[in-house]
């Protein structure tokens, strides 16, 4: 009896590799994910890039999904607000058994639910945020950061450029207080280093102030050449119209989630936002230089048929479209491998990804002590029309 006994457990091992493997929401059929976006709060513009992504996905299991399994990303409201973020991802971890969470946004979101998600061991897949937090590999091994450059990059670039026009110029930064906003700081100070206290004038503002009224009028005060906007879009169009309202004529360089024409230039003014600097890492839909890229053709047929009442020119669908690839990417690496630390093991081992909406030069790569899957941007100036990209990629480095 016991070798008989035996003799099946070992035959039922056997042909259960593939359920030992996968992960908890794999099956033969189907990949459960999780995702928390700001459907609502003071954030919901951005959640766009949620339901981009959800569309994507729809696109996916149209064509019959990844190796015969149909992508079910649960995607729920978290109203940007961290407590209610670690609520709803508990809930999708142990109520709904999700393999994986992906593309969760905003910095201060995640980083509530890091701990609990990485002592786990439960991958946090290209989380929607630039902060420089995520590329802490060793803090946080299952953390793999946004498809996008981080936003201290962005500052570190928009710091060389106000000093190749100006090499003494006096600089002054509005951020927000927290980890997003601060990347810009340690941006500026990267490039700056003990010029920074002379040369930079700080102002903050918290995520709930409803004005930034004052902190314009006081950084406008110390007579600074340029300021550079470290502020979520809603605040952006704020910055925008008290600029002008102010009759202040600095160089303003704005945070690339605060781009986007029809949320953010329209409500402030598109005059008003006549020479703002920025960066760029994806192809811009109403851009005409794209009219005959191959990509773009096959972003603007999918608009048409998965979001055909969504404005094309909105930058977050775009950056959904793009986190969305980079997902089925990785799971397509994966093969039928689904297990938490095969997923892991391929998210750090993405190696000169070239996804359809980056910019030509702009590809993800990954490693195990680089969690950080774009590390390159271009900066662009908005003309009143639309925003003109200018001089060479730029490097994390």
């Amino acid at each position: 009896m016991r070798r008989v006994l035996l003799g099946h457990l070992i035959a039922c091992a056997l042909v259960l590799p593939a359920a030992a493997q996968n992960a908890p929401g794999v099956t033969d059929t189907e990949i459960k994910i999780g995702q928390t976006m700001p459907y609502t709060g003071p954030s919901a513009r951005r959640s766009a890039q949620g339901i981009a992504e959800l569309a994507y996905m729809k696109m996916i299991n149209d064509q019959g999904g990844i190796n015969g399994r149909r992508i079910n990303l649960i995607s729920v409201d978290d109203g940007y607000m961290p407590w209610r973020t670690g609520n709803e991802t508990r809930k999708l971890i142990e109520n709904e058994q999700v393999a994986y969470i992906f593309g969760s946004l905003g910095t201060a979101s995640q980083l509530a639910v890091a701990h609990y998600l990485n002592e786990r061991k439960i991958p946090q897949l290209f989380i929607g945020s630039g902060a420089y937090v995520w590329g802490n590999y060793k803090a946080n091994p299952y953390t793999i950061g946004g498809v996008r450059p981080t936003y201290r990059l962005g500052a570190r670039a928009y710091t060389r450029y106000i000093l190749a026009q100006k090499p003494n110029a006096k600089i002054c930064i509005l951020y927000q207080d927290d980890d997003f906003g601060r990347d810009y700081l340690a941006g500026a100070r990267d490039v700056l280093g003990e010029r920074y206290m002379a040369t930079v004038s700080e102002a903050n503002y918290h995520p709930i102030e409803r004005t930034i009224d004052a902190q314009l009028v006081q950084l406008k005060g110390t007579g600074c050449d340029a300021l550079i906007s470290g502020t979520e879009p809603d605040v952006a169009v704020q910055v925008i119209r008290k600029i002008h309202d102010l009759g202040w004529k600095p160089t303003v360089l704005m945070s690339n989630i605060s781009t986007s024409q029809p949320t953010v230039l329209e409500p402030a003014g598109l005059e008003k936002s006549i020479g703002i600097v920025s960066s760029a890492f994806g192809k811009d839909p109403s851009d005409p230089e794209w009219a005959d890229d191959p990509g773009m053709k096959d972003y603007k047929a999918w608009m048409s048929k998965y979001l055909p009442d969504a404005d094309i020119r909105r930058p977050n669908i775009v950056e959904g479209y793009i986190y969305a690839a980079a997902l089925v990417q990785l799971l397509k690496q994966a093969g039928n491998d689904l297990s938490r630390e095969n997923i892991m093991r391929q998210a750090e081992n993405l190696r000169d990804v070239e996804l359809p909406m980056l910019l030509p030069g702009i590809k993800v790569n990954t490693s195990p002590t680089d969690h950080y899957a774009v590390q390159r941007l271009q900066l662009m100036r908005w003309d009143g029309k639309r925003w003109v990209r200018f001089g060479p990629l730029l490097n994390e480095e």
